[in-house]
């Protein structure tokens, strides 16, 4: 899998989808201010982009702590992302992100940035494999670099979504935010379906010869 910023980065756009978050953050701050709803903003972006760059730096080593190939981790985490675009073209909570329980405790935690906001929320299990997946097929520290600097460029773009929920939830409303979840939902599929294929040529390389 060859390592651009451009890739990376729409890869992480679709799957954290800061768009999904805007209603829960709105219902998760239904009496704060607007310089509290921006701190809490500020706050789960720069999570996310920590989270981003701690996996692109550990992914590879934790793997191989673990004792577990690239193939095997690919193929799953391609199972995973294929689950959540399914969920989102099908307008559903994705299966790997907040229950209704953690959402119900959250709204009687002073800060619901980390979690369950930041996480998992939006950077959950989904993103956090992706990530992995893409720092173990780095092959030097500017491949690592790209993940990092595209992980900050998402995090920017959320950080920008949280601080526009109102009006944009008041644009686009449910079935907007809908819309653009399926669209997102097709490309998504479309990643973990290369994701997969490139874990089963690590794991069968016979399947690429003729």
């Amino acid at each position: 899998m060859e390592l651009e910023v451009s890739k990376i980065f729409m890869a992480l756009l679709v799957l954290i989808n800061p768009l999904s978050a805007v209603p829960i953050f709105i219902g998760l701050t239904p009496h704060s201010s607007q310089a509290e709803r921006k701190k809490i903003a500020k706050l789960a972006s720069i999570t996310i982009a920590a989270v981003v760059c701690l996996f692109s730096l550990v992914g590879q080593g934790l793997l191989s702590f673990l004792g577990i190939s690239i193939g095997s981790f690919q193929v799953a985490g391609g199972l995973l992302v294929l689950m959540i675009a399914l969920a989102m073209m099908n307008a559903q909570p994705t299966p790997t992100k907040t229950t209704d329980e953690e959402r119900s405790e959250a709204e009687s935690k002073a800060n619901i940035a980390v979690v369950p906001l930041a996480i998992p929320l939006m950077s959950g299990p989904g993103a956090i494999s992706t990530v992995i997946i893409y720092a173990t097929t780095a092959h030097t520290w500017l491949d690592v670099l790209k993940i990092i600097i595209s992980g900050v460029m998402v995090a920017i773009v959320c950080y920008g979504a949280l601080n526009m929920a109102t009006p944009i939830s008041r644009v686009l409303g449910k079935t907007g935010i809908n819309i653009v979840n399926r669209v997102m939902g097709m490309l998504l599929a479309a990643l973990s379906v290369e994701i997969m294929v490139d874990g089963l040529y690590r794991l069968f390389p016979h399947l690429g010869g003729h």
